[in-house]
């Protein structure tokens, strides 16, 4: 690791590096069962701190990081600090605008945040210049899904026919709403890759990725309310990241009084489909690219369980 000389690293940095070097095999961390000696804490930051180099970190730039009591965060803090940046760390209970406001105010050059983040965060990036690599980590977001309660739609499209991933993402956006507005739900609006919201609480959320050559967009609408409580009997969620990962939801029939049914969904969003992305939708069975990507979605998904 060739950052700052000696002399000029912050002293919790050098007794770090004493420790590693003295004591390598004593415990320097213990997380969740795991003892992190000292020299496997040296070596992670070692490697955090020469990622950012290559991102193009230099003496001091500001390093955001919203992350919890995690070692990733202590990885991240020690690789900044032997870099000679400036690390900025803030709570992960804050709220968009907190957000927004602390990474504008810094400057931040690189956000280290847990991977549930991610949608909140690109619907900020537009207004945040400075911000040029975000870092994600740890948990990833959980969605809960009802077969009473949510819609899940799979768009198939050819791999060339996204050339423009945020224009792909702002076409899928547009359609979400139209499909919101068909469905009777006022005051839904769409930022940035991510989520359909009504007021500051999610309705719908969507993905685009490509897989093998096939473009696929994968969306949720939330239909009826869901009770979460039933679900975190059996998914154990850190309590400092659990109002993150557990997003603010509304439901279609939380705005309209009434639950629309999958006929309806389907015919609002088969409409809103073929006017955003001037294609024609056909009934029947998957053609051979649509089972592909069906299939190859599906082992993807089961592969991460």
């Amino acid at each position: 690791m060739s950052a700052e000389s000696n002399g000029n690293r912050p002293g919790l940095v050098q007794s770090i590096e004493r420790s590693a070097g003295s004591y390598p095999g004593s415990t320097a961390l213990y997380f969740e069962g795991e003892a992190i000696t000292y020299k496997e804490l040296n070596l992670r930051a070692n490697r955090v701190a020469n990622g950012l180099k290559g991102l193009g970190v230099e003496k001091g730039d500001r390093v955001a990081i919203m992350l919890p009591n995690i070692p990733e965060f202590v990885y991240a803090l020690l690789g900044t600090l032997k870099l000679g940046a400036v690390a900025v760390p803030f709570n992960t209970l804050y709220k968009g605008g907190e957000i927004l406001h602390i990474l504008k105010d810094s400057g931040a050059k690189v956000l280290f945040a847990l991977i549930n983040f991610a949608p909140m965060i690109n619907e900020l990036r537009p207004e945040l210049p400075a911000l040029e690599q975000v870092i994600l980590t740890g948990e990833r977001n959980l969605l809960f899904a009802h077969p009473e309660s949510t819609a899940f739609m799979q768009i198939v499209l050819p791999g060339d026919f996204i050339k423009d991933l945020d224009e792909a993402y702002q076409k899928t956006g547009n359609i979400l709403l139209k499909v919101m507005e068909a469905l009777g739900v006022k005051e839904a609006w769409y930022k940035h890759c991510g989520s359909i919201r009504v007021r500051g609480e999610k309705i719908a959320t969507f993905v685009i990725s490509e897989v093998e050559g096939i473009g696929l967009i994968n969306a949720v609408i939330f239909l009826g309310p869901l009770d979460t409580r039933d679900f975190l009997r059996v998914v154990w969620v850190p309590p400092e990241i659990r109002d993150k990962v557990l997003e603010p939801l509304t439901s279609v029939q939380q705005e309209t009084g009434t639950i629309p049914s999958w006929d309806q969904v389907k015919e609002t969003a088969v409409a809103a489909i073929e006017e955003g992305f001037q294609v024609e939708v056909k009934g029947g069975s998957m053609v051979r690219d649509e089972l592909f990507g069906y299939e190859k979605l599906r082992s993807l998904a089961y592969k991460e369980r």
